[in-house]
């Protein structure tokens, strides 16, 4: 795959945690996919520095025109929900977008996005703690609140939530670029979860450990991945739980935050993934051992969630023994 280059835009109190955030995934590693990676500063100071809150400053030499070439331009954050962005950002944006760029705004960097118009009568996100005034100064904008990241455009614009979700939006960029092995063993690198759906809640009522129940829920989501052929239901899962159906959903929602079923799907489209990318078995077999039942559901459930059928999907791979 030719190598991406990709542009972060920096400006005037950002936050050093968002900046780091495309820094982490996208940075050069052994053994891993290669990106051109840069730092262009809106308004930098004389010597090149940009204040951060932290209160230290970061150096670049690159500016708003060194951007003008970017295969994706990311946006990591903006300082201030109530302060209008600057057209400069705004203009370079836009035009990234025009020329067909990626574009890419991580928490509150989805209102420079949508500054520009580009998410006009599009599904987005932003952190839960802005959507009212997002939703406020940006009508037409289709504000998907509790999700942890969205990508609308045809994959050429991309919005996430707040603070870690940057972490799994830019993840989702690489499993769609280089595949899910290699965004898992990136994952591994950084010690994140390597695959968080999109529409996952942001907001998790209570952490797995200190719940009643975490751990026996812990161990039934291992289990889970590892017998997705079989046919799940609530009650059978409930009963493996010694829970009340009622009360295993509730705290199926409230420890991983999303449904069983769009729990079970998102992990079964991984599994799919990850076999197409490596294997040759047939789309039937992948089918049902992801627990699809049948290749017709598996490509219907695919398409749905990729915009892609999985025949062209596996085309993009070209496995060890080719």
């Amino acid at each position: 795959m030719q190598l991406k280059e990709i542009v972060v835009l920096a400006f005037d109190k950002i936050s050093p945690f968002h900046l780091s955030v495309p820094c982490l995934v996208f940075e050069n590693r052994t053994g891993l996919p290669e990106h051109n990676l840069r730092i262009c500063a809106d308004t930098p100071a004389r010597d090149g520095s940009i204040r951060t809150t932290a209160g230290f400053a970061v150096q670049t030499s690159l500016t708003l025109d060194d951007a003008a070439h970017a295969d994706v331009l990311i946006v990591p954050s903006w300082r201030d929900a109530h302060e209008r962005p600057p057209k400069t950002m705004v203009n370079a944006v836009s035009a990234a977008y025009e020329r067909g760029a990626t574009v890419v705004g991580l928490c509150l960097g989805a209102f420079v996005l949508a500054e520009a118009g580009l998410l006009d009568n599009r599904e987005a996100t932003t952190h839960w703690i802005a959507r009212t005034e997002f939703s406020k100064r940006y009508p037409r904008v289709r504000l998907l609140p509790d999700a942890l990241y969205v990508d609308s455009g045809n994959g050429q614009l991309i919005t996430s939530a707040g603070t870690a979700a940057g972490l799994d939006c830019c993840l989702h960029l690489i499993r769609r670029w280089h595949g899910a092995e290699v965004a898992n063993r990136l994952a591994r690198r950084l010690v994140v979860a390597p695959h968080r759906q999109g529409g996952q809640s942001q907001y998790i009522e209570q952490p797995l450990h200190d719940s009643p129940g975490g751990d026996r829920l812990s161990e039934l989501l291992n289990w889970l991945t590892s017998n997705l052929a079989e046919q799940h239901t609530l009650d059978s899962l409930a009963e493996r739980v010694s829970m009340s159906r009622r009360n295993f959903t509730r705290r199926f929602r409230e420890l991983t935050g999303t449904t069983v079923g769009q729990w079970l799907l998102g992990q079964r489209l991984v599994y799919a993934q990850r076999m197409l990318e490596t294997t040759r078995q047939p789309v039937e077999i992948i089918a049902q051992r992801a627990g699809f039942g049948s290749a017709v559901s598996l490509r219907q459930h695919f398409n749905r969630m990729y915009s892609i059928s999985p025949r062209i999907y596996r085309s993009m791979f070209v496995h060890d023994d080719d």
